[in-house]
């Protein structure tokens, strides 16, 4: 007896092998290029809440008015095809009810445009492609992709530096759960404004070179664990004048103790980190796992198939087919 192979043990042998090599392919290979920073990005974020603000047609701080930050974020594709990172224009503003809207976003409280570049992969800045300022740290706008539970260098641009941000544990979002990470900004001088000298308890003259100082009563941003995604941030913005050489703010330009996400900004958020997440943990874990439970399951059937094989009979061998030769008949 002998035992010959089926095609369709070898076919289940050949699949579940396949599926065995694809399954740590997409684990370790296919999702960490998956894991990029988007070029083409096209997304506004708007924050809200009560504070107060420099008026400057009274000349004074105003207590109690509302106050609008819009941020508004938008990919150069070309500039990022061009360096192979994200390049991110970023213009933001801050507006009180009498400038929104506003034709001309220069008339807003504030206005900040720059430009941040970073690692497609990694989120850290490249210096690159007209970055405006010089930027540090780990994270602006949004963290690294598989955030983890500890502190992070992340960059105040009004502050001019970095931020350390600590984890606080986990803190749902409309009803999705994200990382929390809590930080603060003691006052800090950060620059220099020409100034009536009335504004800073300097009557006497006309015109002062003004200290800026800035502060923030509370950083605190709730985070998508997977992709780094922003679903929720507060912030606490203190600006101040001080006379040269000053020790106390003599002027305050804007004060307030929490300014959020709006709602319809928290929902897109969440949608759109549930959308990426969720692509993510597809060729992460589920794919994986998928190809690897089926892989072994066909590797196992079609090794057993080819081990047993089919039995046949073995054919008799005739003396007519037969290779041996036969004896011949001689005189």
């Amino acid at each position: 007896m002998r035992r010959t192979t089926s095609p369709f043990s070898l076919v289940l042998l050949g699949l579940g092998t396949f599926l065995l090599v694809l399954a740590p392919l997409l684990a370790w290979y296919v999702q960490p290029r998956a894991a990029v920073n988007p070029i083409d990005i096209d997304t506004t974020a708007v924050y809200t809440g009560r504070g107060s603000v420099f008026d400057t047609d009274r000349i004074e701080t105003v207590p109690g008015r509302k106050i609008t930050v819009t941020q508004r974020v938008r990919g150069d594709v070309e500039d990022s095809e061009r360096s192979g990172a994200a390049v991110w224009d970023v213009i933001t503003s801050v507006d009180t009810d009498k400038s929104l809207p506003a034709a001309d976003p220069h008339d807003a409280l504030d206005f900040k445009p720059h430009r941040w570049v970073m690692d497609r992969q990694t989120t850290r800045p490249v210096h690159c492609c007209g970055e405006k300022p010089y930027f540090e740290g780990e994270a602006y706008l949004k963290f690294p992709f598989d955030v983890q539970k500890r502190s992070y260098q992340w960059w105040d641009n009004t502050l001019g530096d970095t931020v350390v941000l600590r984890y606080r544990g986990t803190e749902k979002v409309q009803g999705y759960t994200g990382y929390r990470f809590t930080g603060s900004v003691p006052p800090t001088r950060t620059g220099t404004r020409m100034v009536p000298g009335r504004l800073v308890d300097q009557k006497d003259r006309p015109q002062v070179l003004a200290e800026e100082w800035y502060s923030n009563h509370g950083l605190e941003l709730v985070v998508d664990q997977a992709t780094g995604r922003v679903l929720y941030a507060q912030t606490g913005p203190r600006r101040t004048l001080r006379a040269p050489g000053g020790k106390k703010d003599a002027a305050v330009l804007l004060d307030s103790r929490k300014v959020s996400f709006t709602t319809g900004t928290q929902r897109e958020a969440v949608r759109q980190a549930k959308r990426d997440s969720g692509q993510l943990r597809l060729l992460g874990e589920t794919l994986p796992i998928g190809a690897a439970a089926a892989g072994f399951v066909l590797a196992v059937t079609g090794g057993v198939l080819v081990a047993r094989g089919r039995k046949e009979p073995d054919q008799p061998v005739s003396s007519e087919t037969s290779d041996t030769p036969q004896p011949t008949l001689t005189m």
